[in-house]
Formats: structure tokens, C-alpha cells, sequence
């Protein structure tokens, strides 16, 4: 007989979520080409995998590998951290106003509507539709 090896899938991507314990969900964007078109197009998935010692944070940089199903939806286990991200650095989302941390540089703007002073008043829909 022959002795047939398993390969292992394995997937690298960004940790978009780390609230459950012993679980992370890790972001995995790989590129496909439009079959019309002939464009290449970013196509993301989301994996939920296996994290024993709750080490994995957000924008973290994980590998992953394909295990036993460990529950419903976890069927792969964090295999190593390639990249760890530092408090205060931005994230490599598409959101991009999405930090860890705080943001000091927007915390002293003001908000839309805080230039009136305090007895002015803006002028409401209705006044604009009556003129």
C-alpha cells in the first residue's frame, strides 16, 4: 500500500475580531479574476480558528491551519503570529478609521454645528422651504 500524506491547508490573514474566548476571526484576502471583465478583484473571507492561549489581538498577523472541526464553525487552529501589532498602530483594514487606542489628533475637533454661538440658532428645513 501506498502511504498517502495529507497535505495541510494553510492560510495567513489579519484578526478582525479576538471577543470570544479561545476563538479569533481572521480576515483572508485573496485576489480573483473578474470572469466578464478580466479585472482582478480583491475577494476577502472571514475564518473563525482556534486559539488556546487567547494570545492573537486585533490587526494582528496570524497564520492559520486546517484542523478537526473543533466546533460548528471553528474548523481551523492558530498555528503561529507573524506579525503582532503594536498599541496605537492603525490597522490594515478597509476601514480605515478603525485604531487600536486613542485617537489624540481628532479628540479637540469640533463637531459640525458647534461654530454657531450659544444663542443662534441654525435655521431649520421648514424656514428654508417657506422662503
Amino acid at each position: 500500500m501506498e502511504n498517502k500524506r495529507k497535505t495541510i491547508k494553510k492560510l495567513k490573514g489579519v484578526v478582525v475580531s479576538d471577543k470570544m474566548d479561545k476563538t479569533i476571526v481572521i480576515k483572508v484576502d485573496r485576489l480573483a479574476e473578474h470572469p466578464r471583465y478580466k479585472k482582478r478583484v480583491r475577494i476577502s473571507k472571514k475564518f473563525k480558528a482556534h486559539d488556546e492561549k487567547n494570545e492573537a489581538r486585533i490587526g494582528d498577523f496570524v497564520e492559520i491551519s486546517q484542523s478537526r472541526p473543533i466546533s460548528k464553525d471553528k474548523k481551523w487552529k492558530l498555528e503561529s503570529i507573524i506579525k503582532k501589532v503594536e498599541t496605537g498602530e492603525e490597522l490594515d483594514l478597509p476601514n480605515k478609521n478603525l485604531s487600536i487606542g486613542v485617537d489624540v489628533e481628532n479628540k479637540d475637533k469640533k463637531k459640525e454645528g458647534d461654530d454657531l454661538e450659544n444663542n443662534e440658532m441654525a435655521p431649520s428645513d421648514e424656514t428654508i422651504n417657506n422662503n
